[in-house]
């Protein structure tokens, strides 16, 4: 066993344009950029579903969603012989905790039934909101502070976005002060910690001092043209949250919002059909600074009880969310960048520090690259390709992968759902969407066309490239469909 401690956090539904130190405006993340000028930045890392579930199946076990085959939000139960990264680090020695959501199965109004997880401690939260269980870990906080979580989060549960509850009481506080004692009660010990917070997944309700911060004016715009409207018509028949897309100059109201498709669900899953999308992104960002302000608790602690030179630390979420680009919001069964595209940041300590990676990689390679970090051995289920000899300063940063996918199979089941099947192919410079059951696809040119507006699908000068890419994206599916049982005899 390695004298590495692992300590891995993942926010929800967090853009890759997020963090501050990779350049972009609007954002502030002090803290995450602090970890990133210690390691490694990842410029280009994708999700393997831009769905929880099947996204967090994927980094959990290494495999990718057509082989581990947990497709859907609100699963009955883990599959039992999916082998878990925290199990086989507790297997190896270490001890292990968990801090926040895991949502590897169902857990509205009920506690998530537990794989073989091998965390000795856990202290469970799905999501803050009380409609999904008053019976976890962050609310019995809450009561313990005289205050309860049902009666205090009612007034905010039809809230898009706003100023929400205080950040006394968030979630983030939570996580941060069970972190803090997790790593000063075990500083003695090797240990792995993961921390899964809810932020910034809607409804985006961050605390007034946090949205006081962002003026929805400095606000960058969404990735939108006119030509979007119409071509995401043909699109009737997939699953995504927004059902349809719409303008983000007309659908700004002078206040904000003024309701949503009260058919599709609750106000977390259905977006607003008419809002102001830079109060919205700001909104966004006041929850990402909360995140930002967790990571900045943990390198603390990690300083103050002297581990941060013996303390791999990832930081990364499940997938990313619209936020207005294409004139859609949320996710579902699309491959735009705002989804897949997620933020990854790894410091490995006393490895090269302050660097930025170009290549293509995958949440899917994470789990083979911790174990193979502390000397562990990499099962043969793993499909991911380690990141160790990036990290370590022994490989280039500018190539990991030739390509990266993503895989959407009826993950949602949100009031209008039709059931989606569908698969994203991504070689650095064609995007490759297949929406398999509903007959319709698109390729997109980031040579031309960074920002996914202009579908090459149907262009008659392009018949031959869709053709080889297609046939790309079929052998890579048929690669990474698993190889099954372990063969022990020739027949």
């Amino acid at each position: 066993m390695s004298a590495f401690n692992i300590l891995w956090v993942c926010s929800d539904q967090q853009r890759w344009d997020t963090l501050q130190c990779l350049g972009f405006k609007g954002t502030s993340t002090p803290s995450i950029d602090r970890l990133a000028a210690m390691g490694t930045v990842f410029r280009r890392a994708y999700c393997q579903s831009p769905i929880c579930t099947p996204s967090r199946t994927s980094f959990l076990t290494g495999s990718y969603p057509i082989a581990h085959q947990v497709h859907q939000n609100g699963a009955g139960a883990f599959p039992p012989h999916l082998v878990l990264l925290p199990k086989l680090m507790a297997d190896a020695g270490y001890y292990t905790g968990h801090i926040g959501k895991l949502h590897l199965s169902a857990t509205r109004g009920m506690i998530e039934k537990r794989p073989d997880d091998g965390y000795a401690e856990f202290y469970w939260s799905p999501e803050p909101l009380p409609e999904w269980s008053g019976n976890h870990d962050y609310h019995a906080w809450m009561w313990s502070k005289g205050v309860d979580p049902e009666a205090y989060y009612k007034p905010y549960l039809d809230q898009h976005y706003g100023p929400g509850p205080a950040a006394e009481y968030r979630q983030t506080r939570w996580a941060g002060d069970r972190a803090e004692r997790f790593i000063q009660m075990h500083a003695a010990r090797s240990w792995y910690l993961a921390i899964n917070i809810d932020a910034p997944h809607p409804p985006f309700n961050p605390p007034i001092e946090y949205l006081q911060r962002f003026n929805p004016a400095d606000m960058p715009d969404p990735a939108f043209k006119p030509v979007d409207l119409e071509h995401n018509k043909k699109f009737a028949r997939v699953d995504q949250q927004a059902k349809c897309a719409v303008d983000p100059w007309r659908a700004a109201t002078e206040d904000g919002e003024r309701g949503h498709n009260e058919s599709a669900g609750p106000t977390h899953e259905a977006p607003p059909t008419s809002f102001n999308i830079w109060k919205m992104r700001a909104a966004y960002h006041a929850e990402v600074a909360q995140v930002d302000d967790l990571v900045g608790r943990i390198l603390d602690a990690l300083t103050e009880t002297r581990q941060l030179d013996r303390t791999i630390i990832v930081f990364t979420s499940d997938h990313g969310d619209m936020m207005g680009d294409h004139g859609l919001l949320y996710k579902g069964c699309r491959f735009y960048e705002g989804v897949v595209h997620v933020p990854l940041v790894i410091y490995v300590p006393g490895n090269p520090a302050g660097a930025k990676s170009n290549a293509l990689v995958e949440l899917v390679d994470l789990a083979p690259t911790l174990l193979t970090l502390t000397g562990l051995e990499v099962p043969k289920s793993m499909q991911g390709l380690s990141l160790d000899q990036m990290l370590l300063g022994k490989r280039s940063l500018e190539k990991h992968k030739p390509f990266v996918v993503s895989e959407y199979y009826n993950s949602l089941r949100f009031r209008g759902s039709q059931g989606s099947r569908a698969s994203m192919y991504f070689d650095g410079r064609y995007k490759l969407n297949v929406y398999h059951d509903a007959g319709i696809g698109e390729l997109f040119d980031h040579n031309t066309d960074t920002n996914e507006h202009y579908d090459l699908w149907d262009s008659s000068d392009h018949i031959e490239l869709k053709a080889e890419i297609l046939l790309n994206s079929f052998s890579a599916m048929m690669v990474r469909s698993g190889a099954g049982p372990e063969r022990i005899q020739d027949y």
